[in-house]
């Protein structure tokens, strides 16, 4: 698993794959999500239900992302000013007499095994780096698990979750442990877990978090109002850019889940709302437009933005054109 860090200071651990078991939000597969494949529009399964299984997640997309904002002192939850990192847990575990380094530890009763062939190499060294206040052996573990994390979470999002478990067991207090258990807890279905996981998460590194996690999480719990509250909250008013568009796609999947279709019409009329734009973020907001335009029953505008996400979707992470096909009888 790797990890990026985007321009805004978003990083995202890459794993294989988004998993399929998420929620419609901004995502993965289903009919509902604003970032990867499937039916990548705002409402989840059976277009526009809330309830679905197989919806997508605001940070999933192609890859599996467990991804988060960064604080004002460039990092998740660790004050580097003076060189000095917060949230850590454990300290520095002293050489041995003979100055031997200290081995792996041994895997916990409830910890998934770890193959021999996965090192904590493959993580990211700015998400490393956030490991640094644990001693080194523990700090190698929990980035073993992150890294098994990142690579299961598209075939075996449960097997990924236990692993992302693992390493909040030993790295409870570090913010960026925290969100990718919560991102992984998503993207298994575990709506509650994921929600408790994420505001923790928040809560330590500071900044708005994953809100489109976070309100599709409210979603998942039948709860679509309160999704609709974060997209109103101050911290939602300060994003921008794919951030905001994924949170107005969750809000307009919570109107439709309350039949507020209309107004879902409304959440996703922004200026990003060009034609002449391609690519992921653009494809998944037409979608979502075009599901929402045709649940509100404007079947013809409904076409007209189901064409332009598929032509937009340059890396065919929608099925906008099965829905094009499925609106025009071509079909059957």
């Amino acid at each position: 698993m790797t990890v990026s860090e985007s321009d805004d200071g978003r990083r995202s651990f890459r794993g294989g794959g988004a998993s399929n078991s998420g929620r419609g939000g901004a995502s993965n597969s289903g009919r509902g999500g604003a970032s990867s494949s499937g039916r990548g529009g705002a409402s989840g399964s059976d277009r526009g239900g809330a309830s679905g299984s197989n919806r997508g997640g605001p940070s999933g997309g192609r890859g599996g992302s467990f991804g988060g904002p960064r604080d004002s002192r460039g990092g998740a939850g660790n004050d580097r000013r003076g060189g000095q990192r917060r949230g850590g847990e454990g300290g520095f575990t002293p050489r041995g007499r003979d100055g031997d380094r200290p081995q792996r530890q041994d895997a916990r009763p409830d910890e998934p095994d770890l193959p021999e062939n996965v090192e904590a190499g493959e993580l990211d060294p700015t998400v490393r780096r956030d490991l640094l206040s644990l001693d080194k052996t523990n700090a190698n573990t929990v980035a073993r698990h992150l890294v098994m994390a990142g690579k299961l979470v598209d075939d075996d999002p449960r097997l990924a979750l236990a692993h992302a478990r693992a390493a909040r067991q030993r790295a409870g207090r570090i913010a960026v442990v925290r969100e990718a258990a919560g991102i992984t807890a998503y993207h298994a279905g575990e709506w509650a877990e994921a929600l408790s996981e994420l505001r923790a998460a928040r809560r330590m590194a500071g900044g708005p978090g994953l809100l489109a996690v976070m309100a599709d999480c409210e979603r998942g719990l039948g709860r679509p109002e309160r999704a609709i509250e974060l997209g109103r909250s101050e911290e939602a008013a300060a994003l921008s850019g794919d951030d905001a568009a994924e949170l107005r796609i969750v809000v307009a999947g919570a109107r439709m889940d309350l039949g507020q279709f209309d107004q879902a019409v409304v959440t996703l009329q922004t200026p990003d709302l060009d034609a002449s734009r391609t690519g992921p973020g653009a494809a998944r907001l037409f979608y979502a437009y075009a599901d929402a335009l045709v649940a509100a029953g404007r079947i013809e505008d409904g076409l007209k933005w189901f064409l332009n996400s598929a032509a937009a979707d340059l890396e065919g992470d929608t099925d906008a054109e099965e829905r094009v096909a499925e609106l025009t009888g071509d079909d059957q």
